[in-house]
């Protein structure tokens, strides 16, 4: 078991849990909400054998990591990604942000300038923004996200058990995931702590990278389900596609938010190909 020390020795100090396998291209793969980096099990071995180097860790509050009671804001997970990257000394890194993981993709960016970044991948990312405004009318309205956040508070398990229905697009004729699965994922979502649970989902919902977006520089592969109703396609990656310049757009017909079990097999062949091209940088 690894682990990062972040402010070390101090009062305040936070372990973020890491796993580190495989030799080759470095892919650093960040974890959806409200999960951990167990969702990334149907890829890991994938990636390790087309010759890359894969480091999967648990944000913040989730997972293995310490669960501190204060701050969750993209700039905070921001920061721990790039001490993960610091500390492991990536270089030429393809990194991945699943839903909620792009706003870490992105504000990495805005911070600190991409370093050491080649490559990006938004898999079902909430970029650019997801809360309805008058200035943003493709967005979901603030009173989903309110109702989200009455129903963590009052049975946070009964909550993630129907989340996770949605997640997986689980309804009376579809059912693409068994019941031990959906209840395993159920358990990683958790061990969440519900302060992290509850401030993350703020975070993501309320957070607008509409003109940070357009700052990404590198080869940029954006892929979506098309019956993704936990993060509607039309309202986060059909406008982020627009929003920079040369990226690459897969829509995955029929899939939901939960596309990296779902469609795991057509995942892991558009990652490993994408990360195989040659990285030019964008003008």
């Amino acid at each position: 078991m690894e682990f990062l020390k972040i402010n070390k020795g101090a009062e305040n100090e936070v372990k973020i849990h890491y796993q580190d396998c495989g030799k080759g291209r470095p892919v650093l793969l960040i974890h959806g909400w409200p999960l951990s980096h167990e969702m990334w099990e149907y890829q890991v071995e994938d990636l390790i054998k087309a010759g890359n180097r894969v480091i999967t860790y648990d944000r913040r509050g989730f997972g293995q990591s310490s669960q501190p009671y204060g701050d969750y804001t993209y700039d905070t997970l921001a920061e721990d990604l790039k001490a993960l990257m610091d500390y492991l000394d990536l270089q030429d890194v393809t990194l991945v942000g699943f839903s909620m993981g792009g706003g870490e993709v992105i504000r990495y960016f805005t911070n600190y300038g991409g370093a050491r970044v080649s490559k990006i991948v938004l898999v079902s990312s909430i970029i650019p923004y997801m809360l309805k405004t008058n200035d943003n009318p493709e967005g979901v309205d603030g009173s989903v996200f309110e109702g989200m956040a009455e129903k963590m508070k009052g049975d946070r398990i009964g909550f993630l058990e129907s989340f996770g229905k949605q997640f997986f697009g689980i309804n009376l004729v579809s059912k693409p995931v068994s019941t031990p699965l959906l209840e395993y994922y159920r358990m990683l979502a958790s061990f969440g702590s519900p302060k992290a649970t509850l401030e993350c989902a703020k975070a993501f919902a309320y957070t607008d990278f509409r003109n940070e977006v357009r700052s990404i520089n590198v080869p940029t592969l954006i892929i979506h389900g098309t019956e993704d109703k936990t993060v509607p396609i039309e309202a986060s990656s059909d406008r982020t596609a627009n929003l920079i310049k040369g990226s690459r757009f897969i829509k995955y017909d029929g899939a939901p938010h939960g596309l990296f079990y779902t469609d795991r097999e057509k995942l892991n062949k558009d990652l490993i190909t994408f990360i195989e091209e040659p990285a030019l940088v964008l003008s």
